[in-house]
């Protein structure tokens, strides 16, 4: 249960330097690329975005946390359903419609 909060905590903390329009090296792939192709992203939209998700994330894994303290495993359940349909929001989201390409 400590590691839960623990986890709990460093995406909220993940969150809010993203929510700020910092952090970009963290985002997975966006760090990869060169800094021609980085010019053609609106990176503070983009971490803007990724602080919120980290935000929802860790309210799914807050489900994780009470099924162990109220010893429920549909608590567990609607944790896990809600966490996987949020990364699949997000992969489609920001992979789909050139969202947070510059104009």
């Amino acid at each position: 249960m400590i590691v839960m909060i623990i986890v709990i905590a460093l995406f909220i903390g993940i969150g809010i330097i993203f929510i700020n329009g910092k952090g970009s090296s963290l985002i997975a792939g966006f760090n990869t690329m060169s800094p021609e192709e980085k010019e053609n992203y609106d990176t503070v939209a983009l971490c803007k975005f990724m602080g919120k998700m980290m935000f929802v994330l860790s309210f799914c894994m807050l489900f994780w946390l009470l099924s162990e303290v109220y010893a429920s495993d549909w608590l567990f359940t609607v944790g896990i359903v809600l966490f996987i349909g949020v990364v699949a929001f997000m992969l489609i989201y920001a992979n789909t419609g050139n969202r947070f390409k510059k104009k």
